[in-house]
């Protein structure tokens, strides 16, 4: 059982104190951040049996995707993640080869966006818990982009794979280990989500009116996008979506293109744009046009009303 004192001292060999970012790093009563613009401040909480299970969740897993879905905000205001902060809640019984693997590679994740670890706190408690505070800069356009910056005739987009990690999770829920064999690309979506922040970074120069993460899927957020008085015209093609997606819900009988617009902890991004910026917007890598923002509030995804309730993070 580690000491604060030897967890401190372990922080350290995974994560350093220099960094421009900063003017005074870990160790004092706050950290001093540098800089004379605007930065973007997120804040996400991952708890065992409410995020994660240790069950299918490796130490890797668990660090790596709670900084990595903090990271997926900043890449959904079109932004550049530069620091973070962690409040760690650990229990007595994990030992110091889960502790390295779990610092391992969140701060592999941390170096590949170039970000540094200001701060945080340590906690003794039940249950794993990661509380961490990501901060960005605005990148691209040197604004951010926002939810509701839309209007009717606005054209609508995806980057990533939609309702894929909700394949993934509903399998490891049912399958346990086995579901790594036969929905592997499903799995590897729910445990290590690919936060997109060049792409956030490009559709914020090319344009881009609005943009946000999916992290509760496209039911719920694209409402969040679009603000109130507004509705879609969504066309999903069962044909586009991810082979694990579409042979998840052929197993469980259900409609793939519901299951892929329920979703939940996708961490793609959905955006808008006017329709004519999109001959550039268009351009950037992997990105997918879904429907178009219309003035009769709701949602009609392939010509019906959609009305079931998407991811909802009180329900797990």
């Amino acid at each position: 059982m580690k000491s604060e004192e030897q967890f401190l001292q372990l922080i350290d060999t995974h994560f350093p104190h220099e960094h421009p970012f900063l003017k005074l790093g870990r160790g004092d009563d706050c950290a001093i951040l540098a800089g004379d613009r605007d930065y973007c401040v997120t804040s996400d909480i991952f708890l065992e049996d409410a995020h994660f299970r240790h069950e299918y969740f490796t130490a890797a897993d668990i660090g790596y995707k709670a900084l990595a879905v903090n990271i997926s905000d900043i890449a959904g205001m079109g932004a550049k993640p530069v620091a973070f902060t962690m409040d760690l809640m650990a229990p007595a019984d994990l030992d110091d080869e889960f502790w390295d693997d779990f610092f391992k590679s969140m701060a592999i994740l941390a170096r590949q966006n170039d970000m540094v670890l200001a701060g945080g706190d340590l906690s003794r408690a039940d249950k794993l818990g990661v509380s961490i505070t990501a901060m960005g800069v605005a990148g691209g356009s040197g604004t951010f982009l926002t939810r509701g910056n839309v209007s009717p005739g606005d054209v609508l987009f995806t980057v990533g794979e939609i309702g894929l990690a909700r394949a993934g999770f509903m399998t490891l829920e049912a399958l346990k280990d086995k579901a790594r064999e036969a929905f592997p690309a499903a799995v590897a979506a729910h445990l290590r989500p690919k936060p997109k922040v060049m792409v956030g970074t490009l559709l914020n120069a090319a344009g881009a009116k609005s943009l946000m993460d999916v992290s509760d899927g496209l039911a719920r957020d694209l409402p969040r996008l679009l603000g109130p008085g507004l509705g879609a015209d969504v066309t999903l093609a069962a044909e586009s979506l991810n082979g694990n997606v579409l042979a998840f819900a052929l197993g469980v009988g259900t409609d793939p293109v519901e299951e892929a617009f329920l979703g939940g902890e996708d961490y793609a991004l959905l955006g808008a744009a006017a329709e004519d910026t999109m001959d550039k917007v268009s351009t950037v890598p992997g990105l997918t046009i879904i429907g178009t923002v219309t003035d009769t509030p709701g949602l009609v995804v392939n010509g019906k009303p959609f009305t079931a309730s998407g991811f909802d993070h009180f329900d797990q």
